[in-house]
């Protein structure tokens, strides 16, 4: 019985060009998450969060920037929008295409006025335990802009995703 010669290995030539960054790659993708307002809820946000990263594969500092600014919305929007009252819900949608990720969380609470809110960094606030979420929020994302509707308070969290991904 004559031997059969193994199969020869198709292996890609390579360019030394970079393929194209994910973000540049992919069309837009809708993700949607909702937890009712109670703290142990947060607990799930960041692996809604990875899914979105493994759909989307954004760099690492791109990724940790949306794990921290978006846990941080979520958590406003239980303890202080819907004032951890079970009987409401959190929810967030994250819009991604190749020019931004849009990230927008939603409460039932009445809302707030964000200039209002104090100055972490101010040296009366400094050894406050509480208080930094709007901060970090605006330190992490490329845009923040907060709405009052007659469904509750939104924030909007922008990564410009033709800078970063």
């Amino acid at each position: 019985m004559p031997m059969k010669k193994p199969a020869k290995s198709k292996s890609k030539k390579t360019t030394g060009k970079k393929p194209p960054s994910p973000s540049k790659r992919i069309g837009r993708m809708i993700f949607e998450f909702e937890c009712k307002s109670d703290p142990k809820e947060i607990a799930k946000v960041e692996p809604f969060l990875q899914k979105i990263n493994k759909a989307t594969r954004m760099d690492d500092g791109t990724f940790y920037r949306l794990l921290v600014a978006g846990t941080e919305a979520i958590n406003n929007g239980i303890l202080h929008g819907n004032k951890s009252d079970p009987n409401k819900s959190v929810f967030a949608t994250c819009t991604v295409d190749s020019r931004a990720l849009v990230f927008r969380v939603r409460d039932q609470g009445k809302g707030f006025k964000p200039e209002e809110v104090p100055d972490p960094l101010e040296e009366k606030n400094l050894l406050k335990t509480s208080g930094r979420g709007i901060f970090l929020m605006r330190s992490l994302m490329d845009k923040v802009a907060f709405s009052v509707t007659t469904k509750g308070t939104e924030v909007e969290l922008v990564i410009d995703m033709k800078h970063h991904g």
